[in-house]
């Protein structure tokens, strides 16, 4: 019988906290870098995060949480359906208890943006450098 008690006061005290909450129906986006602003308090549906503790999707109404960003593409869904990708080297993310959501990069660039065959000439002259144990590249 106290079992039951326990749950329903647990249940009404978990009811009132969430009432008490200013969760919002609606996500707003700061996304941000040092190289430029992509998102400035802009509505958006979806954002997926890389983080060290694991990927994970934010929607409205997500438990407020705070996140380092290891490197990987960051995925926003826009309000009309549309994915935009970015790539991210590092950074925070934090979600906050009104749905609003920031996103400090070290550095981000739209995923469209990149030059895949310059990226790979890039990696193969290092790579080489590094192999070559020059002194410049350390």
């Amino acid at each position: 019988m106290s079992f039951v008690k326990n749950a329903r006061l647990l249940a009404t005290r978990g009811a009132r906290l969430a009432q008490n909450r200013s969760y919002s129906d609606e996500m707003k986006l700061t996304f941000a870098a040092a190289n430029k602003t992509f998102y400035d308090a802009a509505v958006v549906r979806q954002i997926d995060v890389p983080s060290f503790s694991g990927s994970f999707g934010i929607l409205a109404k997500h438990v407020p949480t705070l996140a380092v960003l290891k490197p990987g593409v960051v995925q926003v869904v826009e309000n009309d359906g549309k994915l935009i990708k970015f790539f991210v080297s590092s950074g925070s993310v934090s979600v906050n208890d009104d749905s609003s959501v920031q996103v400090l990069a070290e550095e981000a660039h739209n995923v469209e943006d990149i030059d895949i065959n310059e990226a790979r000439q890039l990696l193969s002259k290092y790579q080489a450098q590094l192999g070559a144990g020059d002194e410049k590249v350390r």
